[in-house]
């Protein structure tokens, strides 16, 4: 399974539901929002592809502002399965941009971002969850998603350790 560091090709940010009516209930949002969106940011700097999902946007709403304006055009994928790995629009942009390791935050962590991450490790795809990153309403909700997930074959790591392998490929 590649990990973080080795060349980044076929990696690509997956960010998961973070939207405007689900953020507020979530523990410590405006912490995780702001490592998101600094994540989003060296993505782009980076070059590598950069994905979000939003669950049922007319109930939930749109990604949140601060990061919604961030996102390349075209980046956010409707879902209505907790798993985006299960929408056929969402597979069709992974395939496009040939992502092969998936580097995942975003909310709930419990739910869609289990889901999700479950469903790309299914198929056959590396998963890094940035852990600082990762949020549900409860932090014992997220913990139990994160142990389910490393368990289940994932990598976990937190965003300054990432930024830092991304900005060392690039200069590499």
């Amino acid at each position: 399974m590649p990990n973080i560091k080795e060349p980044m090709m076929g990696s690509g940010l997956v960010v998961i539901d973070v939207q405007e009516r689900l953020a507020p209930a979530i523990a410590g949002a405006p912490q995780v929002t702001a490592r998101i969106a600094a994540l989003i940011e060296k993505a782009k700097e980076a070059g590598l592809p950069i994905l979000a999902t939003e669950q049922y946007s007319r109930g939930l709403g749109a990604t949140v502002p601060a990061l919604r304006h961030r996102l390349p055009a075209g980046a956010v994928v409707e879902k209505i399965h907790f798993a985006a790995a299960r929408e056929p629009a969402f597979a069709r942009v992974l395939r496009t941009h040939g992502v092969r390791h998936a580097v995942i935050a975003g909310m709930e962590a419990h739910v869609c971002v289990l889901q999700s991450a479950l469903g790309l490790l299914a198929q056959g795809l590396a998963v890094t969850l940035v852990t600082d990153a990762v949020a549900s309403r409860a932090e014992l909700n997220r913990d139990a998603a994160l142990a389910r997930l490393a368990r289940a074959g994932a990598r976990l790591s937190d965003s300054a350790a990432v930024m830092a392998a991304w900005s060392a490929r690039q200069a590499g």
